[in-house]
């Protein structure tokens, strides 16, 4: 809690769901308190979570899906709320591998927003995840996949991502294509008093390296040096810089969640993690199928569930409306197959992959809050879901990006 009681230290918006379970875990490393809300919470909710004691608030989002007009909807009263909260530092959580767009999730449109609502102070932006396998070295930035580490616009998931291709490695170049204000970088090499160089800088914006803990260490110092309020962008790994300049012995968190039975996985994500992860599931015998009709669909995920069957249902040869958009259809087809078989009793362990799908999934849900019950491995996080709606309430959710995990992540979940 911060030392007055009526502040929180951190406040975040997520632009999308996966991202924004990451602030969470990031910070509960530390040993902070965080509680991320999923529908649309009034100031006195928000209120009363910092009263209680609660030092991160996070709001999940879906920013990074929507074009300029609808973000700016999206992002603008967010922040605005956020800001209220008496934070020092307003996080905008953004993806680890920078993915943004003029059209779409614009990070450029972002910074603009932020300095209508947050004011005009220089944003410092961070997007190294090391502990992910995402590096930022003089402004190159690197992302990890299967082991290997490549750069950012050769690295095969995100150089061919379906709406975001990364093809721009130089973080401040890529920026600057989405926005006119002028963007800047630090480099690692000229860390020191740092919070002086941000401030110093002519940039609206400035991208900082990261290329290991330490580097992450001395940004988190230079985040609570600097004067607030203040608008910081960027992934976990500044959530992870932020907790560690008040870092705290604990308990630690769980490994394992209490939840037992068999799977409902739901994905609307086409990356070719996801699609491994489907087919090494299959290869051991779970029922995997493409959305379709939820006459066909239903009985068949109900029947399988019944028996102790886990379940993929993907996004890849779906059978969609045509009057539909994709990531909507899929994503209404998703929430009535968890919902189907959560009020059946089939099922209470729900895994949501692609990080857009998650969100939109969580709110057709009905989901209020969400809190963290286990940490199994690395990034990985399973939820508590929290509602009114009994069959909802209390719900194991695993909500993962598309690029997430080994292939094996679902046969292991189940193990």
């Amino acid at each position: 809690m911060s030392e007055t009681g009526t502040a929180a230290r951190v406040a975040y918006y997520g632009d999308d769901f996966t991202g924004s379970v990451d602030v969470l875990l990031q910070f509960a490393r530390h040993g902070w308190s965080g509680r991320l809300f999923t529908a649309d919470p009034d100031d006195a909710l928000l209120a009363r979570a910092v009263a209680e004691g609660v030092e991160v608030i996070g709001i999940a989002g879906i920013s990074r899906s929507l074009d300029s007009a609808a973000l700016t909807a999206e992002v603008t009263p967010r922040l605005a709320q956020l800001l209220r909260t008496g934070a020092p530092l307003i996080q905008y959580k953004a993806c680890s591998t920078a993915d943004s767009a003029p059209e779409v999730g614009s990070i450029g449109r972002v910074i603009e927003i932020g300095r209508e609502v947050v004011g005009t102070a220089v944003v410092p932006m961070l997007f190294a995840q090391p502990d992910f396998g995402r590096y930022t070295v003089f402004g190159q930035h690197f992302a990890a996949e299967n082991g290997v580490v490549h750069r950012l616009d050769r690295q095969p998931t995100m150089s061919n991502h379906p709406s975001t291709p990364m093809h721009e490695a130089d973080l401040a170049r890529h920026f600057s294509a989405q926005t006119d204000l002028p963007i800047g970088g630090i480099a690692r090499t000229d860390f020191d008093d740092l919070a002086s160089r941000i401030d110093a800088s002519s940039a609206a914006a400035v991208v900082l390296d990261g290329l290991d803990e330490g580097d992450l260490r001395a940004v988190g110092r230079a985040m609570v040096e600097l004067s607030g309020p203040r608008l910081v962008i960027g992934s976990g790994g500044l959530s992870w810089a932020i907790g560690s300049t008040d870092s705290r012995s604990g308990a630690g968190i769980p490994r394992t969640g209490t939840a037992t039975g068999p799977i409902l996985a739901v994905s609307g994500s086409r990356s070719a993690a996801t699609r491994r992860q489907a087919q090494a599931a299959a290869d051991a015998g779970w029922l995997v199928l493409p959305f379709d009709d939820d006459a066909v669909q239903l009985p068949r995920v109900l029947a399988a569930l019944s028996a102790g069957r886990s379940v993929v249902l993907t996004a890849d040869d779906a059978v969609l409306p045509d009057d539909v958009q994709p990531l909507v259809a899929i994503a209404a087809a998703a929430a009535r197959a968890v919902r189907t078989a959560a009020e059946a009793g089939v099922t209470r362990r729900i895994v949501v992959a692609g990080g857009d799908t998650s969100g939109r999934v969580t709110r057709l849900l009905g989901v209020d809050s969400v809190s963290i019950a286990a940490n199994p491995t690395d990034n990985v996080v399973l939820l508590t879901a929290h509602s009114v709606i009994p069959a909802i309430d209390g719900l194991e959710l695993l909500l993962k990006g598309g690029q997430v995990g080994a292939d094996s992540l679902l046969t292991s979940l189940l193990a």
